[in-house]
């Protein structure tokens, strides 16, 4: 990192803790109490505090490694500073721990952006800056950084695990996965996304070696093949490649820490009968392919400054116009999927605090037909999510995509903050935006981060049956 590089760097990292302190001051004085989710959260990680580690709360589905960093952290804090009384574990001392993970993040971030984007050119050194600026506040991740929820730590770890396969340190990687799955259980999915990219990259190599010797330069694996030939070669490929003895030893001599993380999480799924644990009764896993779309609508959206323009959308209707029977044969399969495999949560149906219900109830409910209607934007946000790829190999892509389906399609609950990391992730493939359209993505960020705050905190409003103030959020 040069020089004025670091400086800028250090003084954003300053700017923005300071005012994510002061919001954090803010939310706290509003809302003192345990809210949603934390109030199962809270306890539990007091009574770790209290070093009652053998007592579990049954209505906690993630594993404790929220808890356990947090007394890990706090703990040493409490005797340094001879701390006592209720403000040791407090809610607002617990939610505090998320704010370290903020900071965390936020160079996590900048490290990937440096490590991904080493080959382009020079002068990226604001636009990298301002990339990790932006995604750091990227909305539904900002929002959870003032609660006592998983989300920032599960990212935290999970960034840090890429972060370190990208170095070679897979060792490491794998121990920091194992941490990322502590927070949640889901995340053994881009673990093994970690462990893809090795095995993508051998592919890359073994391909390019074979189609070189044969001197077939338009066979990159950069190019998805459009064509039924085309996708045949990749199957066979791919079949020879998995199937052959020097090729699984040549991936595993190198994957083996996520293969032993594997392992070990399927002896945990086994032992407990289920990735979930404590209440299962409202996570049941089930095919709800919408979600997908739901995902790439979702992407389309917050990407919208940094990936749309002009000659993107003249590329899509050139496409519609060279392959109808391509895009009419996705329509055909879209539109199965919208009638067959669309599941809604109770939760999603009866939750009036979470952004998700009002989603629902205004554009879904509306009429039974809105969500075939809706077909049409989803196959362009879909098709603009895969085109940001282009300059990704096919393998990279396949591995990336399969990952993708795994942490959506089985999920019945609408709830954008499972869209976190993936969205961090396609984000941070992309090639870096132009400075304007960084600017512009800050602005659409701040601009939701403002509003979801200032819901959060000014329009409260009461159930009929209860006296709890409630509050509106992701």
């Amino acid at each position: 990192m040069e020089k004025f590089e670091g400086y800028m760097f250090t003084a954003l990292c300053s700017t923005n803790f300071l005012i994510s302190c002061l919001l954090f001051s803010r939310v706290t004085r509003e809302q003192r109490e345990p809210y949603m989710d934390e109030i199962f959260h809270v306890p539990q990680a007091q009574k770790y505090c209290q070093g009652k580690f053998n007592e579990w709360d049954p209505m906690i589905t993630t594993l404790p490694g929220l808890y356990l960093v947090s007394v890990g952290v706090i703990k040493p804090v409490v005797w340094l500073t001879e701390l006592t009384g209720e403000v040791v574990c407090s809610t607002a001392m617990l939610r505090f721990i998320n704010l370290l993970f903020n900071c965390g993040n936020l160079y996590l971030i900048y490290l990937l952006l440096c490590k991904l984007h080493l080959r382009e050119k020079t002068r990226t050194t604001s636009r990298r800056v301002l990339s990790a600026l932006s995604l750091s506040t990227f909305p539904v991740l900002y929002f959870f950084n003032f609660l006592y929820y998983t989300d920032a730590g599960s990212t935290f770890f999970i960034l840090f695990t890429y972060l370190m396969t990208l170095y070679g340190c897979h060792k490491a990687s794998a121990l920091l996965g194992v941490c990322s799955v502590l927070f949640r259980q889901t995340n053994i999915i881009w673990v093994a996304f970690c462990a893809a990219t090795l095995v993508a990259g051998k592919m890359d190599d073994t391909w390019r070696v074979e189609h070189t010797k044969k001197r077939d330069e338009k066979s990159a694996p950069s190019q998805i093949p459009l064509s039924f030939s085309g996708a045949k070669r990749i199957l066979l490929f791919t079949l020879e490649f998995l199937t052959s003895p020097n090729h699984i030893k040549a991936v595993l001599l190198v994957a083996w820490p996520y293969a032993l993380v594997g392992i070990g999480f399927l002896v945990f799924v086994a032992l407990n009968d289920g990735i979930v644990v404590g209440d299962r009764t409202s996570h049941e896993a089930c095919l709800n392919f919408p979600q997908l779309f739901y995902f790439f609508s979702f992407s389309l959206f917050f990407s919208l400054p940094v990936s749309l323009c002009y000659h993107r959308v003249l590329r899509f209707l050139q496409a519609l116009k060279k392959q109808p029977l391509f895009f009419l044969l996705v329509t055909g399969i879209s539109f199965l999927l919208v009638w067959k495999f669309t599941f809604v949560h109770k939760y999603l149906l009866a939750d009036n605090r979470h952004f998700p219900f009002y989603v629902w109830k205004k554009l879904f409910q509306r009429h039974e037909l809105v969500r075939f209607l809706l077909i049409p934007p989803y196959i362009f946000a879909g098709w603009n999510f895969l085109d940001s790829f282009k300059s990704r190999s096919l393998f990279w892509s396949v591995a990336f995509l399969a990952c993708l389906v795994a942490a959506t399609v089985p999920q019945k609950l609408l709830e954008f903050r499972y869209f976190i990391v993936p969205y961090l992730m396609y984000r941070l493939h992309m090639p870096l935006p132009s400075l304007p359209r960084l600017i512009g993505e800050f602005l659409l960020y701040t601009a939701v981060n403002v509003a979801t705050i200032y819901i959060f905190i000014a329009k409260t409003f009461h159930w009929p049956d209860s006296t709890a103030t409630q509050r509106f959020m992701w």
